[in-house]
């Protein structure tokens, strides 16, 4: 029943994130004629011909209907087609999105692991030199513009030191068949490192201060008092309170990660989702920007939902409570 009503509320703020999505295209200024056929073919076709465009793309169509059409179609996964891409949506987005996808989540993996692992050593060092280094570092990290940080390493890694290539996926002038697993491996080192340093400050800051928590609890006195080491303290006591609120920091983070990869492929031209996305925008393409827009928002809802359910699983109390529900 609990997961039936989580569902339920994907499913509604899914609804709502693709009316207001789809409302404020319809009033922004882009003019839908100009935007897919051009100034310059529509300044030469006749009263008539414009008609038909117009009805075609719905000008005149009240934006409710037209709202309730689009999602009929989004339903049946029928999502437009690009009018920069000339393709599908969906066959735009499942290209885009394959690779995006394996980025950011290296990028989240290895931001949540640095992070807890930072946050932990930081809290059970509170006050001492270790713990000053790594809290200023995540401080400085969380300050820092993610296009910027893209930047410095860009100019480091790339430029300077050229052990890096200096953006897109693959190398240049190679056949999609002759392209290797290293090769897309070696050109997604700078755009996941970008994005895993920007996400390990807010999840280590966190952990931290719920390390040190636990490390002046009563029952970490009286394991003192009983001779345990500082490891099994952390082991037996510190893991076991820290990890359910570290995950749902983590994967809160989903939505930070989607918003970062935007800034971090357009520095690096990786043809990811984001780059899409900015390209959509700034070309006019609508059906493409609404649905990317969709299925990011449903991407974040089910990092969330996930998370939900792995509360059962580490805080069997959660669980109890829900069947209690």
């Amino acid at each position: 029943m609990w997961i039936i009503k989580n569902l339920i509320r994907i499913g509604v703020l899914l609804t709502l994130v693709s009316a207001a999505a789809f409302f404020l295209v319809s009033v922004s200024p882009l003019d839908p004629l100009k935007t897919n056929v051009g100034q310059a073919a529509l300044g030469s076709m006749s009263p008539e011909q414009i008609a038909k465009l117009e009805e075609y793309w719905g000008v005149n169509t009240p934006p409710v209907a037209r709202f309730t059409a689009w999602a009929g179609d989004f339903i049946r996964g029928d999502m437009g087609v690009s009018l920069l891409y000339r393709q599908p949506v969906s066959r735009v987005i499942a290209v885009k999105l394959s690779n995006s996808l394996w980025l950011m989540a290296v990028a989240w993996m290895v931001s949540g692991l640095v992070g807890i692992l930072l946050g932990v050593v930081a809290g059970a060092n509170r006050g001492r030199t270790v713990d000053r280094v790594i809290s200023g570092y995540a401080l400085i990290t969380a300050s820092t513009p993610a296009f910027w940080l893209a930047l410095v390493l860009l100019m480091v890694f790339a430029v300077w030191l050229k052990v890096l290539p200096i953006g897109l996926s693959v190398p240049i002038g190679v056949e999609a068949s002759g392209v290797t697993l290293g090769d897309r491996i070696v050109h997604a080192i700078l755009p996941a490192l970008t994005l895993s340093i920007t996400g390990i400050s807010n999840i280590a800051m966190h952990t931290r201060e719920k390390m040190a928590q636990v490390m002046d609890s009563d029952y970490i006195l009286f394991a003192r008092a009983r001779g345990d080491s500082k490891w099994t303290m952390i082991r037996r006591h510190g893991l076991r309170n820290i990890i359910l609120p570290a995950m749902t920091l983590q994967f809160a983070s989903i939505s930070e990660i989607f918003g970062g990869s935007v800034l971090v492929e357009q520095v690096f031209s990786y043809p990811g989702l984001g780059q899409a996305a900015v390209t959509a925008g700034l070309g006019g393409d609508i059906p493409l920007l609404l649905g990317i827009t969709v299925i990011s928002a449903a991407i974040v809802f089910a990092g969330n939902f996930t998370a939900n359910l792995l509360y059962g699983v580490v805080d069997p109390r959660i669980r109890s409570g829900r069947a209690r529900a």
